[in-house]
């Protein structure tokens, strides 16, 4: 019966292996492609491809921009506040002086 040593010194002898066929079918995969290519002129951009790797991340460009909120609430000192997400602190302090909120609609 084999030992551990042994079957994990045979198991990375196979793994070196199938990396250096994987290196060297790969590399004749890669000239057969340029081969066809050229045979058939075909280019990157007709097969969807710039030239650059592919990304998991859509492009910034795809991203879409929002419009800007309208300010609905201006503080004594000028701040303001769009009406959206939480409370700004200036205006929660304002509340607890018993303000109320619509006292600073714009």
């Amino acid at each position: 019966m084999a030992t551990y040593l042994e079957l994990k010194a045979q198991a990375d002898a196979l793994y070196q292996q199938a990396e250096e066929l994987r290196d060297k079918e790969r590399s004749q995969a890669i000239a057969d492609i340029r081969e066809k290519m050229a045979n058939f002129e075909i280019t990157l951009k007709e097969l969807g491809l710039d030239g650059k790797r592919a990304s998991a991340k859509p492009a910034a460009s795809a991203v879409k921009t929002r419009k800007p909120v309208a300010i609905k609430y201006r503080g004594p000192a000028g701040q303001t506040w769009t009406g959206r997400g939480q409370k700004p602190v200036w205006l929660a302090e304002l509340i607890k002086q018993g303000r109320k909120p619509e006292e600073f609609l714009i």
